[in-house]
Formats: structure tokens, C-alpha cells, sequence
């Protein structure tokens, strides 16, 4: 089942949470300030209706006044339209400041989450960030309109109320304020059962949002599978538990609402009791009783919704801790290492050390190799010179490590000390077994993954000294599963390009990756591709993403088998077109099948998590057993168990 990861255990303190949206609030804190001010007064306007209400009865009523009773009854009149008008007011008020406080939450929560590594959305399920950006923030903007006012205003009308019912008679104001107390103490009891039941809810709706959102997007799958029963069964369930601590919630919400409805009830009742005795005994007036009653009815409300605005702001402040534990997520940075280089300790240390030594041993060899003459350097395609080949770095990986940030204390790196030189302008095909690690040393070129230790040069500047934008700018990336949006064809595929792109490069990328069908779709390059592209095939989404990742000419372009998604006649015709691309760019090339080792210059071969041998296509079938296992396509038992690494 999908779930959040735990949030540290401690001490929590709704206020604490609440507080936290401060920064949010203070821009409009006047207009707020305003409402709330506006909201007390019409609660204190409501309070003067019993003191007039004394008055009628201890005046023209018992003096048969008529003229008196008709003035008194306008007064109540405008009173009552008067509150109306102020608690119209405060909600024009807060109508617009609050929509803004919204609106700013959730686009700094989208915000920080483009900025998020990889390895945090890969720990944290989708239907979770959708609930923290959709239901939460509908939480908080209820809580501004609602419960963070009139808490306040109730605070006020129930102190000013109960002021007012001691000046008129102490005694029944004491009978009254007799019920505060176990009130008291059930509403801090509710508000701390309530909190845990609160937070389980909301995150039980992410993960009901993720088995949607999953069956929605793999409706395939499902369909294709006849699984539709199954996925009905797993959404029922989740929802049955979904549903089993929303009662939880009634129920606890139904306990303090009988508590707080039924002792300030028999409070009043008792405090009628006595004062039609006092009365009757003549030592109270009828006026007096009448205002006491009024005003203590007039509370009623007041305190009636302590337990609702209670719950409220429990769940408001739930919504605050779970939009928090994005927001204080550590996004990129662009001196951000990870626990490579600089930071690594024994093995690591040494490691860097070492690549910095084969680094510069790798530097004098690539020097030779660029002063041979042309001949006698093997695998250069037609056209490329030498000069071509000894200017820049290219891209070199010098005693690389990774391990996955949440892999298993002790457990052996994924890549371990990988040495790698990809020459300028050169094309290197990156071949191993299924598992072996070829698609995380390409994410860690574009610092989609930080390396654990060791160090990635392009053009000898090392990726973590450059900016990201700078650095992704540099590096265009095509992968094996195509990911499109829900956008036309052609702002697709100029994802690739950035801003103010060449108005032809959008055609000349389709050329390259052989996708001229676009021009066929009913709208051309505009046509909408719909949710995840689904309405393309496999391969025509794949053959966009590779014209993205070509449309801005990069000078390092990293592709993870491209064209696997490809029938032979179009894989062919594509090699052809990006065989053009790639003499003028650094290329890395995650390959499976012989013709797109044969796209590349040299091959390097990743087994065990090091590079096992470097060569050309031809070279390593003759003397590297395990490539020629490889691209022969033949399986093997050992193949199974490389499957183990990731």
C-alpha cells in the first residue's frame, strides 16, 4: 500500500504548527486584522440586543408604554440588520486576501518541488504530494475564513458575555460558569485524541489519491490484464479504512458536542430555575432575567462551536506538518555534493584520491592518443579531426561511487570506482547486463543522482562546480521510458531547446529522430498528445523525446537506448539521421542491441559495477567473453542474478 514516510516522532503543539504560516499571512495580516476586528464588533452588537430586551420589559412593558415598545423594537431592528452587515463585511474581507494565501502556498509547493532531488520523489508516493497540494491547502483556507477568526471572536463574545451576566446577577452567573470547567478539560482531551485521528485521515487520503492516480495512469495494464476486479478491491479497501477513521472523527466529534451542547444546557436551566424563584420572591426583576437568559442564549453559539472550530483547527494544523514536510525538504543546490568528494571518509577518501591519479594519468594518455596521426586513431568517424578530438575534456567519470542514499548500511555500492573518458566529439556506447548500473551513471551526469564519491568532468570543470541550469543547459538527456506532457507536439519536443529557440529546430529535431509523423497528426506539431502521451505508440513517443533531447544541439547528449521502442526500418533510419548529430557532440549511449553499439565510436563495458573493458564493437567481441555473451542475446543462468543490483 502507498505510503508517507513517518515523520520524526515529538512533541507536537498545534500553535507551533499554525504559527509556521506566519510568513504567509503577514502580507495581508491588515486586511485579516480588519475582518477579525469587524467580526468582534458584530458579536458585541449581538450583546447589546438582551440589554435592550431589560429595558423594554422593566420599562414601557411594565408601564404599558406602547410608544416605548415600538422604539424599543426598532432598536432591535436595526441592531440585528447591523450585526448582518458587519458579518457581510468580514467576509468580503477575507474573500480575496485568503485566495491570495492559497494561491501562494501551492505554487511555492510546486515550486519546491522542481527544485526536490530525484531521491526524494523516488521515497515519496505521487498521491501524497497531490493530497498536500490540493486537499491540505483547502484545509488551511478553510481554517483563514473560519476557525482562525472566530476563535477569537468567540473568545471575546463568551469573556464579554459572561462579564456582562455577573454585572446583572452574580449569583446566576455563578450557576452558569459552573459548567466551564469539565468543559474545559474535555475540549483538551478531544483536541489531543482528535490531532492523531486528524493526521491519520489525511494521510490515508494520499494514499487513496496514489491508487487512483496509479489506476487512472496503468488503465492498460489493468484493462489488458482483466485486473479492474483487483484494483476495485484495493481502492474498496482503503477506502474502508479511509472510512473507518472518519468515523472515528464523528464519534469523537459527537462526544464533546454532547458534553459542551448538554452542561452549558442544564447550566442555563438551573440558572432560569432560580431566577423565576428570585422573581417570584420579588428580589429580581423580570427585566434582569429576561437580559441574563438572552445574553447566556446569545452564547450559546459561542460556545457551542468550540468543539467544531477545535477540530478545525486540529486538522488545519495537521494540513500545516504534512505541507511542511515538503517544504522542508533540502531542494538542490548548486554546492550540493551529496556524500561524494570532499566529504567522503576511508574508502571514499582513498577512492578520490585515486581517480584524481588515474585522472591525470587518463589526461596524458588521451594527449598521446590526440597527437597520433590520423590513421592511426581507432574508431573516429569519417570527418572528425584530430584537433576536433584534443579540444575540452569531454566527459570523463574519475573513481565514481554511487550508492543509493537509502540503500542498507554496509551494503556494497551500485558503482564503484568508475573510471570513464568520453573524448570530445567521441560517441561511447555504455553496454552491460540488465541491472548492472548503466542508467544510474548516466542520471548522475546531469546530477539527477549525486555521486557517494569520485568525481564527473565536462570539459575538466567538475558538474558540481557548475550551476544546475548552467550544467543541464550543457548535458541533453533522452530516456528509455519517454515521458511527454500534456501539451502540444511541438512545445514537447522545444522543452529541449529553452527559450527563444531557432523556429526551424523544432522541424529539424523531428527529422533526426524520424518522427516526420507529427505533420500527419489532425493538427500537425500542435496536436495535443493528451495525459503521459498515451495516445502516441511506444515508439512514437520515444522518437519525440529523442528529437527533445536533440532539438537544442547540445554539446553532451546522454541517451539511455533510445531506440528500443523501434522497428528495424525506423531504427535504421534514425541511426542514419542522429549519426550526423553526433559528430559535433559528446555522446553517452546506453545500448542493448549491436546497431546501436554500432551508432558509437568505442564501447565501454560496466560489469560488477566498474568499467570492465574499453574498445571498439569489433575489438571487445574478439577478446571480451562477457560482450560477446551480450550482444549475442543469448541468456544465460548467471544473467538472472546480475538482476539483483540495481
Amino acid at each position: 500500500m502507498p505510503t508517507t514516510p513517518t515523520p520524526p516522532a515529538q512533541d507536537r503543539s498545534a500553535v507551533r504548527s499554525l504559527l509556521r504560516l506566519w510568513p504567509y499571512i503577514r502580507p495581508v495580516r491588515a486586511r485579516l486584522a480588519t475582518a477579525a476586528g469587524v467580526a468582534v464588533t458584530a458579536s458585541l452588537v449581538g450583546l447589546v440586543i438582551p440589554l435592550v430586551l431589560k429595558w423594554m420589559v422593566d420599562g414601557p412593558v411594565a408601564g404599558r408604554d406602547p410608544a416605548g415598545v415600538w422604539l424599543g423594537a426598532l432598536f432591535l431592528l436595526l441592531l440585528g440588520v447591523g450585526e448582518a452587515l458587519l458579518f457581510g463585511l468580514r467576509r468580503w474581507l477575507v474573500a480575496r486576501p485568503l485566495s491570495h494565501v492559497e494561491a501562494r502556498m501551492r505554487a511555492d509547493l510546486y515550486g519546491h518541488l522542481q527544485r526536490l532531488p530525484v531521491a526524494f520523489h523516488d521515497r515519496w508516493a505521487s498521491g501524497q504530494l497531490l493530497s498536500r497540494g490540493t486537499t491540505d491547502l483547502m484545509l488551511l483556507r478553510l481554517f483563514f475564513a473560519f476557525p482562525m477568526t472566530f476563535l477569537l471572536v468567540n473568545g471575546v463574545t463568551i469573556l464579554v458575555g459572561v462579564v456582562i451576566m455577573l454585572v446583572q446577577d452574580w449569583v446566576l452567573g455563578l450557576v452558569v460558569l459552573g459548567a466551564a470547567l469539565p468543559v474545559m478539560v474535555t475540549c483538551m482531551v478531544f483536541e489531543r485524541k482528535y490531532a492523531e485521528v486528524a493526521r491519520l485521515a489525511q494521510d490515508q487520503v494520499g494514499d487513496l489519491t496514489t491508487v487512483v492516480e496509479e489506476s487512472v495512469l496503468g488503465i492498460r495494464i489493468v484493462k489488458g490484464f482483466g485486473r479492474h476486479r483487483s484494483q476495485a478491491r484495493a481502492f474498496r479497501r482503503l477506502a474502508g479504512k479511509l472510512r473507518g477513521t472518519e468515523l472515528r472523527k464523528a464519534r469523537l466529534l459527537a462526544a464533546i458536542w454532547a458534553v459542551i451542547v448538554t452542561l452549558p444546557e442544564l447550566a442555563v436551566g438551573a440558572a432560569l430555575v432560580a431566577g423565576a424563584v428570585r422573581v417570584a420572591d420579588g428580589t429580581l426583576s423580570a427585566g434582569t432575567l429576561v437580559a441574563f437568559l438572552s445574553t447566556a442564549l446569545a452564547l450559546r453559539w459561542p460556545v457551542e462551536s468550540i468543539g467544531f472550530l477545535l477540530a478545525m483547527s486540529q486538522e488545519a494544523a495537521t494540513a500545516t506538518d504534512r505541507y511542511f514536510e515538503v517544504m522542508d525538504a533540502p531542494p538542490e543546490t548548486d554546492t550540493d555534493t551529496g556524500t561524494g568528494t570532499g566529504t567522503g571518509t576511508g574508502t571514499d577518501t582513498e577512492t578520490a584520491g585515486a581517480a584524481r591519479a588515474s585522472g591525470r594519468a587518463a589526461d596524458a594518455v588521451t594527449a598521446a592518443v590526440a597527437m597520433r596521426p590520423p590513421a592511426a586513431t581507432e574508431g573516429r568517424r569519417p570527418g572528425r579531426s584530430a584537433g576536433a578530438l584534443a579540444r575540452g575534456g569531454g566527459l570523463r567519470f574519475e573513481g565514481v561511487r554511487f550508492r543509493f542514499p537509502d540503500a542498507p548500511p554496509g551494503s556494497p555500492p551500485l558503482l564503484d570506482h568508475v573510471d570513464l573518458h568520453v573524448r570530445p566529439g567521441e560517441s561511447l556506447a555504455l553496454v552491460g547486463a540488465t541491472g548492472s548500473g548503466k542508467t544510474t551513471l548516466t542520471a548522475l551526469v546531469p546530477r539527477l543522482h549525486e555521486v557517494t564519491a569520485g568525481r564527473i568532468t565536462l570539459d575538466g570543470r567538475d558538474i558540481t562546480a557548475l550551476p544546475r541550469a548552467e550544467l543541464r543547459s550543457l548535458v541533453a538527456v533522452a530516456f528509455e521510458e519517454p515521458t511527454l506532457f500534456s501539451a502540444s507536439v511541438g512545445e514537447n519536443v522545444l522543452m529541449g531547446a529553452g527559450d527563444g529557440a531557432d523556429p526551424d529546430a523544432l522541424d529539424r529535431a523531428l527529422a533526426v529522430a524520424h518522427a516526420g509523423f507529427a505533420h500527419e497528426l489532425p493538427e500537425g506539431t500542435a496536436t495535443q498528445v493528451g495525459e503521459q502521451g498515451l495516445s502516441l505508440s511506444g515508439g512514437q513517443r520515444q522518437r519525440l523525446a529523442l528529437a527533445r533531447a536533440v532539438v537544442g544541439r547540445p554539446r553532451f547528449l546522454v541517451l539511455d537506448d533510445p531506440l528500443s521502442a523501434l522497428d528495424v526500418h525506423t531504427e535504421a533510419a534514425v541511426e542514419a539521421a542522429l549519426r550526423e548529430v553526433l559528430a559535433d557532440t559528446t555522446a553517452l549511449i546506453v545500448a542493448h542491441r549491436p546497431s546501436t553499439v554500432l551508432l558509437a565510436d568505442r564501447v565501454a563495458l560496466l560489469s560488477g559495477g566498474r568499467i570492465a573493458a574499453v574498445g571498439t564493437h569489433h575489438e571487445l567481441l574478439r577478446t571480451h567473453a562477457e560482450y560477446a555473451h551480450l550482444m549475442s542475446g543469448r541468456e544465460e543462468p548467471g544473467d538472472r542474478e546480475e538482476g539483483t543490483r540495481r
